[in-house]
């Protein structure tokens, strides 16, 4: 019985391995050769390509697998740094009458709508095809003034009609360049202004996350729970003021980060994680000025300053974590990295579910304690001839 279940799963395991992506194995049904090739990391794409080194030409074959007709596809050079803007762009894609489209398109910003236009070097035998859900770019490139080292970028969105509509602006399409050498075939991550970015908005995401998302929460413990102990009055107070005005501090540092790479992305638009970001900016500065302005406890309107104060301060929380998992859905980081935040909030919330069921013992066992515990004595408020006002004293709670 082991031999046959051995035999299947050998066999299978080569039919897998046969079947896997790689440039290397594929051919071509035109018959074309191409010496080099590369499987670029995102988005299901590959590049071919033979370089003339002397003649400064390089002929490629760009393949994006997995993608319906009714998307778009692009490969780009960028001669003058890093990214999508200065782009140099092949396009093509399927149109709604079932003729494919493949042309030119320099990128001269993030709101580009990619519109046909001559490339900064010269382009010949442009073509494409599709075909069992990929799409092949083909192209002979005359880089003259350039290096064997070039910056690529590749890229995919949905259609418009016939034309290409905004990609998506996180994931893999954001990260979606490389440098390439075109006489090694090796690859790298590009440098500089991605780098810097990419600092930016790792800086970005640790300063929210351990502020509002961190902080923020545990402040919130110290306010509802460490005033139970008669003992940490007011150290309580003063605990949490600290946690919630260096959350806020810390905080704001994170937003004004954000904004910066804003301005310096303006074509990458996230609109829903920068409209709750400017809603809690604005919701945490009324909760650190609340420490300076709350009512004293015997002040009629402190009760209602209570409510306002937790109904702010339980939807700022709220919103942080929300819109922290929108910025890992954005930055795309490491899964260990989601993970290791969602196992503090866990740690959180166990705590707190410890203490809350604490905190309701002591004031039950408060309110018990607090009860009458003496029973009136027999004849009073008349009885055995005395009305409740006589000789004998009158017990009170």
């Amino acid at each position: 019985m082991f031999r046959p279940v051995l035999i299947i799963s050998v066999l299978f395991s080569l039919y897998i391995a046969s079947h896997a992506q790689s440039c290397a194995k594929y051919n071509f049904a035109s018959n074309q050769i191409f010496s080099s090739c590369n499987d670029l990391p995102y988005l299901n794409s590959f590049l071919h390509w033979n370089y003339d080194q002397s003649a400064k030409t390089v002929k490629i074959a760009y393949r994006h697998t997995g993608v319906s007709s009714s998307r778009w596809a692009a490969w780009a050079i960028n001669p003058t740094g890093q990214g999508m803007a200065g782009a140099q762009a092949l396009v093509a894609f399927q149109k709604s009458d079932g003729t494919m489209r493949a042309y030119t398109a320099p990128v001269a910003g993030y709101q580009t709508q990619l519109q046909e236009g001559d490339l900064s070097f010269p382009v010949s035998d442009l073509s494409a095809t599709y075909a069992r859900n990929e799409i092949i770019i083909f192209a002979t490139l005359k880089l003259d003034g350039l290096n064997s080292t070039v910056n690529q970028v590749w890229q995919e969105g949905p259609l418009s009609g016939d034309s290409p509509a905004m990609h998506p602006t996180s994931g893999p399409n954001i990260q979606s360049m490389r440098t390439l050498n075109l006489l090694s075939g090796e690859t790298g991550a590009a440098a500089g202004a991605l780098n810097s970015r990419t600092k930016k908005k790792n800086i970005h995401g640790v300063l929210n996350a351990v502020s509002w998302g961190i902080l923020l929460p545990i402040g919130a413990v110290f306010a509802r729970y460490l005033k139970v102990f008669p003992s940490a009055d007011p150290a309580w107070f003063y605990l949490h003021a600290t946690c919630q005005t260096s959350a806020y501090i810390i905080g704001v540092a994170g937003w004004a980060t954000g904004l910066r790479l804003g301005s310096q992305s303006p074509g990458v638009q996230h609109t829903s994680h920068r409209v709750i970001g400017i809603i809690i900016f604005c919701l945490g500065t009324l909760q650190v000025s609340a420490l300076l302005l709350r009512p004293k406890k015997e002040h009629k309107h402190r009760f209602y300053w209570n409510i306002y104060h937790h109904l702010i301060g339980y939807s700022v929380i709220v919103l942080s974590i929300i819109n922290i998992f929108k910025g890992f859905n954005i930055l795309n980081p490491e899964e260990k990295w989601k993970r290791a935040y969602a196992g503090i909030l866990i740690g959180l919330a166990l705590v707190a579910a410890t203490l809350e069921v604490y905190t309701w013992y002591v004031v039950v066992k408060r309110k018990k304690s607090s009860r009458p515990q003496h029973k009136m004595p027999n004849g009073v408020n008349g009885t055995n001839g005395h009305n409740g006002y006589g000789a004998r004293a009158q017990d009170r709670v």
